[in-house]
């Protein structure tokens, strides 16, 4: 149970107010009484002092989400995250300009709600913060494993599971365990940050590899679980090092 997170909720549809309620809680947080504008969200965030705040962006009123969450920035240090029906660039672009510690387009399941709250939640508590950019699909650290933005979900990916990443322009494919794969839309070098540099290397402009897993090093290629990577010139002596090996072995 999570009894102890107190979440605020900013939303004119009374229909979805009621049904994001019951789903909080379900999930076993105490959540504070709906409100519908700018005025009584800031009220709520006074009286109450909610832990993070779901808004919806489209609000009656001359102030809509953005507006509050504009005036949260200045004035509070409370995490919020978007909840909107409108994915459109200009809501996107405006919404990016404040920030949001997460983005959920509607309609959402339980479970994405679940698992974006307790990242965001996650972040704040390490005083971290999530930045939104242009990507849809992003990924954040999270000890031994990274959640990876998938549509409206984020799904946990432990890294002892990633046997190689394969770099295709902006996209990144992660091979996992099992034959699995996922697809993330960022460079290779920005995805890298996120991982442990002393199990993950750069052996090739196109790939990466667990170390802990290679099991064969050839001339100009190494094997992962029976498949063959390649190896830039360029790379082969970092590799080497990070296997304890020399290029006369």
């Amino acid at each position: 149970m999570k009894s102890n997170i107190k979440i605020g909720i900013v939303e004119d549809e009374l229909i979805i107010a009621e049904k994001i309620n019951m789903i909080l809680g379900d999930l076993g947080y105490e959540v504070c009484e709906t409100v519908t504008n700018f005025t009584d969200a800031i009220k709520l965030i006074n009286s109450d002092k909610p832990d993070i705040l779901l808004l919806d962006i489209q609000l009656a009123g001359e102030k809509d989400g953005i507006d509050i969450a504009q005036h949260m920035r200045k004035h509070y240090n409370v995490p919020f995250i978007f909840l909107t029906a409108n994915s459109d660039d200009l809501t996107l672009a405006r919404a990016k300009e404040v920030r949001p510690w997460a983005y959920i387009v509607k309609p959402f399941s339980k479970e994405d709600l679940f698992t974006c709250i307790e990242i965001v939640l996650s972040n704040y508590k390490d005083g971290g913060q999530i930045h939104t950019g242009e990507s849809e699909n992003k990924s954040f650290t999270q000890k031994d494993f990274i959640f990876i933005k998938d549509g409206h979900a984020f799904r946990k990916l432990y890294l002892n599971q990633i046997h190689y990443l394969k770099s295709d322009a902006n996209y990144v494919t992660a091979y996992i365990e099992g034959g699995r794969k996922m697809m993330v839309r960022d460079k290779l070098d920005d995805f890298m940050k996120q991982l442990d540099v002393k199990y993950f290397i750069r052996i090739h402009r196109s790939f990466a590899v667990n170390i802990q897993l290679v099991d064969g090093v050839y001339p100009n290629e190494i094997t992962i679980d029976n498949t063959t990577i390649p190896v830039g010139k360029s790379y082969r002596q970092e590799l080497l090092t990070a296997l304890g090996l020399s290029p006369s072995r």
